[in-house]
């Protein structure tokens, strides 16, 4: 790809943002369409947020922008204006820029979704059982009750306040019925026996703790589907421990993967080439 006086920008910000296969992925999609697009990864200190808004603003040739840690809850009043669920979640993933004006979008809750589907869920009228109620918790539980015509959620989480504080706004701002109550092994198993889809958005797991789950491998059954989002190591002993017990999974890269697929299309109009993008995730993490 050669960089001309056309190029259009995209990018992320974050602090820090060094690690990030963002740029790897996306522009490995832009060449692969023979668009002329870049993506670079900007560290932006919290300090300076609004500068590089401002300078989003001013610059022509910018089509868009991932937002990560710690940005994705702090930059939403300097946009123009906030899609619908992103506005539930209370946080945003990606900026577009359209006609000069910066609208906020969350892909984490459509990604989620779209894996899930791609896994063979179908979604409509089911029970889901989801543990953790952080930032990923949240975008998946709204893309849930609000896009996914589920029946009932039930969210088990270690953090009382942060649990409930989700659950009160997923029953304020949806009709889907919601459980919420303390993750351990009594709860666990109550709400597996009564779920066809379990999904785990806690950082337990995560590279380099490896060897822990927080589900015990006795409450998984083949009439399950797991969805893990940790996505560093791919396999993780939840998964591991569900492909013993003959359940469905889907793991941590594919929600990674499609939530950097909505960016692309909303940036570029264009259908992204996901192959290509999986095969740079599953290279990094082989």
């Amino acid at each position: 790809m050669t960089i001309t006086a056309q190029t259009q920008l995209c990018g992320l910000l974050g602090n820090p943002v060094d690690h990030s296969l963002s740029p790897a992925i996306h522009n490995a999609a832009f060449q692969e369409l023979g668009l002329n697009f870049v993506y670079l990864a900007f560290p932006v200190e919290d300090d300076n947020l609004e500068k590089a808004i401002q300078g989003i603003r001013a610059l022509g040739h910018v089509r868009g922008f991932s937002v990560t840690i710690p940005h994705k809850v702090s930059v939403m009043p300097l946009l123009d204006s906030v899609e619908t669920t992103a506005k539930h979640i209370g946080s945003v993933n990606t900026i577009i820029k359209d006609r000069g004006l910066l609208v906020g979008s969350n892909t984490d809750a459509s990604g989620a979704l779209q894996a899930l589907r791609q896994g063979g869920v179908d979604l409509a009228g089911q029970r889901v059982v989801l543990l953790g109620s952080g930032g990923a918790a949240r975008a998946i539980a709204f893309g849930l009750c609000v896009e996914g015509n589920i029946e009932h959620l039930t969210l088990l989480g270690i953090d009382d306040k942060e649990r409930t504080a989700l659950a009160t706004d997923l029953r304020t701002k949806t009709q889907i019925s919601i459980t919420d109550d303390q993750l351990d092994a009594s709860t666990l198993a109550t709400a597996i026996a009564e779920a066809p889809l379990l999904i785990h958005c806690t950082p337990i797991g995560m590279h380099p703790k490896v060897e822990h789950s927080c589900v015990p491998k006795e409450l998984l059954h083949s009439g399950l589907t797991v969805m893990d989002i940790v996505y560093n190591p791919l396999n993780t002993k939840l998964l591991q421990d569900a492909q013993a017990a003959g359940c469905r999974t889907i793991q941590g890269i594919e929600m990674f993967l499609h939530q950097a697929v909505g960016q692309f299309e909303l940036w570029t109009g264009q259908t992204a080439p996901i192959d290509t993008m999986r095969n740079i995730l599953t290279k990094h993490f082989s």
